[in-house]
């Protein structure tokens, strides 16, 4: 069954009386050339482990239980009990390949990847998601990325840009800060809106997160850290010491914010959406 066909896909579908739902975020990747670039980007191989988000109509699926065969696992999360028929007919042979019948944001992370997977080897994470659930769903796998040795994104272009912006970018925010200051952010390839059924309304994009095993920055109070972070960027058009002092949540006083910025060497004049991860990091280890 060859399931980058935009034909066999739709007979498929049409087969099980279904119709792609806008709510779960569903457009199927029907494009070999893209599903193999994603399989590259995971570094997947062989006997790996494998944690997919969103198995759709196991298009992915398929393509990495065939990887990672003959000794691997792979574990797809669905959130459509729709589409579980149709799981059952495109990857239901394929005895490498389990499908859990779950929303991913709802799961006790550590519980279902001990559950899951074998403690001796790293998992590899993939994820075709919708842009509502990318922050909350790559928070909760940045919290577990003791287990997890890559996360790979098929995400809105947009988003992608987000995730590795660079500082003084209109892109650039608090979930670039946050992405690339647990991880090695990269762009792997930009993804048409046509190689998707039905097309979306934008482009997509592959990205890669790997975590890093030793940051090479690392805050000494991280929700101080974070605290800071996300005041700079909640009025990004005013100067540091007006962001900073108007978060109740970070709660300094100007005193405080002045006193941090001198000692950390940064400009008063300065906006948060200039400062490197680097420079929050002194900023906030100043403040503690």
């Amino acid at each position: 069954m060859n399931l980058s066909s935009p034909a066999v896909v739709s007979a498929l579908l049409k087969r099980h009386e279904l119709r792609p739902r806008r709510r779960f975020g569903q457009n199927f990747l029907i494009d070999a050339n893209m599903l193999a670039k994603i399989v590259a980007a995971g570094g997947i191989g062989p006997g790996d482990q494998v944690l997919e988000i969103g198995a759709g109509l196991g298009v992915l699926t398929r393509a990495l239980g065939e990887t990672v065969t003959p000794d691997g696992r792979v574990v797809t999360v669905e959130i459509d009990r729709d589409l579980l028929p149709v799981l059952e007919e495109t990857v239901g042979p394929l005895t490498q390949v389990s499908v859990v019948s779950a929303d991913a944001l709802s799961l006790d992370w550590p519980v279902f990847l001990r559950e899951q997977f074998s403690d001796d080897k790293p998992v590899h994470t993939i994820a075709n998601i919708p842009y509502n659930i990318t922050t909350p769903l790559l928070t909760t796998m940045v919290e577990n990325k003791d287990r997890i040795k890559v996360i790979v994104l098929l995400v809105q272009k947009e988003v992608a840009l987000r995730l590795a912006a660079k500082p003084a970018t209109s892109d650039y925010g608090s979930l670039s800060v946050y992405a690339q200051y647990h991880s090695k952010v990269e762009i792997i390839a930009t993804v048409s809106r046509r190689v998707f059924l039905p097309a979306p309304d934008v482009d997509s994009a592959i990205v890669r997160l790997t975590p890093y095993t030793d940051p090479p920055i690392r805050a000494q109070d991280e929700p101080t850290f974070f605290a800071v972070v996300r005041a700079a960027f909640g009025q990004r058009r005013k100067a540091l010491p007006n962001a900073l002092t108007g978060d109740p949540a970070l709660g300094w006083d100007r005193d405080k914010a002045a006193m941090a910025l001198s000692a950390a060497g940064i400009d008063p004049q300065r906006r948060g959406e200039t400062l490197s991860v680097g420079e929050f990091v002194k900023l906030a280890d100043a403040g503690v």
